[in-house]
């Protein structure tokens, strides 16, 4: 029993020898450790290097544009419809036919209208007769009177024949009055009933090519509530025009005369010329969207162009020369490093000892929107800047320390 006694003594003593270890080195031991654990780390993350994408920044033109979406429509579009009631005889165009100012489109059926402007013809011919008779009527009563008053002087007849005869003359007269205003409305009345049969046949008022026929021979027109749209007539396809949409934020900038280019989705590789000529006061809103209608000329002579494609317009609202740019992606670029922490703070704690700031200082305010990143002898360095337009590509700098050639960095990228 003595040797194991002594040798639990023995391990006793150890350990009170142990727990006798001084306070400052057990935390040296320990910081040391944290130390050589963080080294490991940093060791480690520094086998990937930094890798920065760059272009540089360079002069030239820049045109500042505004984008707006809409369609091609003709320059006057015309809807034919029919005044009158009835049955469609014939049509003779269709789709796609060109027509002349006054050319015949349709016929109503016009047996009935004919019938109708024969009576009133046959009514005509009798109220002219009945003038004729008046009129001989009137003359005989004149005379009469005339006789009978010359009589009344010599004293041959008495002074009633003479009432009498004037009497009849002043009937005679009223009645070629009468049938003078039935001939007028005769006369009046037939004019009606032709310009109906002539409304019968439907006429084109416009040069131009039939885009939309709704009409076959054997139909029904019906006017009498609303006038039915027959034929649309679209004048002169090729001088159409534009008309987009221009948000409101973007009206301030647009103005007649500015030129454009857009894109059709027919022939997505290539571009047409417009110009504004009109930009309409009238808002348009769209689900509390509120834009402003923008008439554009288009040159179609080539035919090309169709009613109602969809196109996408780039208007020119400046066009600047010679002036420093830089890519939009230089100016959005942030560092990862740089953007750890809350609010742009430098890390706290043993990670804010270990891991360095950002390459070029602190982090300005309002953040890098009016800064940018330059690779300087293979370093980042940030440069602030006043900037000016865009495109929406490119960005003019109007000052700050960049010059042309320089490399501003877009991305970084780590090679493994």
């Amino acid at each position: 029993m003595g040797a194991p006694r002594e040798k639990i003594e023995k391990t006793l003593q150890i350990g009170r020898h142990r727990r006798r270890w001084p306070v400052w080195l057990r935390w040296g031991l320990g910081v040391g450790a944290l130390g050589l654990v963080a080294l490991v780390m940093l060791g480690r993350g520094g086998e990937d290097a930094v890798r920065y994408l760059t272009e540089e920044a360079r002069r030239g033109p820049l045109s500042v544009t505004v984008s707006a979406t809409g369609t091609v429509e003709p320059t006057n579009l015309v809807e034919v419809s029919s005044e009158l009631s009835g049955t469609l005889a014939e049509v003779l165009v269709d789709h796609n036919d060109p027509v002349a100012v006054g050319q015949v489109l349709a016929r109503l059926d016009t047996r009935k209208l004919q019938a109708e402007v024969d009576v009133r013809r046959a009514a005509l011919i009798a109220a002219e007769a009945r003038v004729e008779q008046a009129q001989t009527t009137l003359d005989e009563a004149y005379d009469n009177f005339a006789t009978a008053e010359e009589l009344e002087t010599r004293g041959v007849t008495s002074h009633q024949a003479l009432v009498a005869a004037r009497a009849a003359y002043l009937r005679a007269n009223a009645a070629l009055q009468i049938a003078d205003a039935d001939r007028a409305l005769a006369e009046a009345t037939l004019d009606l009933t032709r310009a109906d049969l002539e409304k019968a046949v439907i006429l084109s008022p416009i040069k131009g090519v039939i885009l939309e026929r709704d009409a076959d021979a054997g139909q029904i027109v019906a006017s009498a509530l609303s006038a039915p749209t027959l034929f649309t007539i679209a004048e002169d396809l090729a001088s159409m025009e534009l008309r987009v949409d221009v948000d409101e934020a973007d009206i301030g900038l647009v103005g007649v005369g500015n030129r454009a280019v857009f894109t059709v989705d027919a022939y997505d590789d290539e571009s047409f010329p417009a110009r504004i000529t009109l930009i309409r006061y009238a808002p348009e809103s769209t689900e509390g969207v509120v834009t402003y209608k923008a008439v554009l000329s288009i040159d179609n002579s080539h035919l090309r162009l169709r009613p109602g494609m969809t196109a996408t317009a780039d208007i020119i609202v400046q066009e600047l020369d010679d002036v420093l740019m830089v890519p939009n992606a230089a100016l959005r670029f942030v560092p990862p490093a740089s953007a750890s922490g809350e609010g742009g703070e430098k890390g706290s704690g043993l990670l804010g000892l270990l891991v360095p700031d950002p390459p070029g200082g602190d982090t300005p305010e309002g953040g890098y929107g009016n800064s940018l990143w330059v690779l300087r002898d293979g370093q980042p360095v940030l440069v602030k800047v006043t900037t000016g337009l865009s495109d929406g590509r490119y960005t003019v700098v109007l000052s700050g320390e960049l010059a042309e050639g320089d490399l501003v960095i877009t991305d970084q990228a780590e090679d493994e």
